[in-house]
């Protein structure tokens, strides 16, 4: 579009993003040519730990909290902080677990439900249902 002259605004209409964009997408044409306007690899700190590491990780992450010596069977970012550094050796922070875990390898949040092992449903249906009306009225 820019060979054939076509305005700024019209390109930033076709395209859909400001004129400012157009206007400074212009300047780098017109000093190195189309190849300045090609994308770039994102720049940045690489992460600490490889694409083999993160599925070393994966794999002792999938074995269970407690086999690796954790009392109960529910992940912390703590708990998963120390068990990267065993598998790789490699020290991440919090903010770096959460990544990890949200972004390299797809997890979500999980909660455990609050509710007791021992819990008796018909009980607490016949409770519900007898019990309670008659407390509920009162003397």
């Amino acid at each position: 579009m820019f060979e054939d002259g076509v305005s700024n605004a019209e390109i930033a209409r076709a395209v859909g993003v400001c004129a400012e964009s157009v206007r400074r997408w212009r300047r780098m044409w017109e000093q190195s040519g189309a190849s300045a306007l090609r994308r770039r690899a994102a720049t940045g700190r690489p992460p600490k730990l490889d694409d083999t590491q993160v599925e070393t990780v994966r794999a002792a992450l999938e074995q269970g909290a407690q086999a690796h010596g954790f009392e109960a069977g529910l992940w912390t970012l703590e708990r998963v902080g120390a068990v990267v550094t065993r598998a790789t050796g490699v020290v991440l922070s919090r903010a770096s677990v959460w990544r990890l875990l949200t972004g390299r390898l797809g997890w979500s949040l999980q909660r455990p439900e609050r509710r007791a092992i021992e819990r008796n449903e018909s009980e607490i249906a016949r409770w519900t249902a007898h019990e309670w009306p008659r407390i509920k009225k009162g003397p």
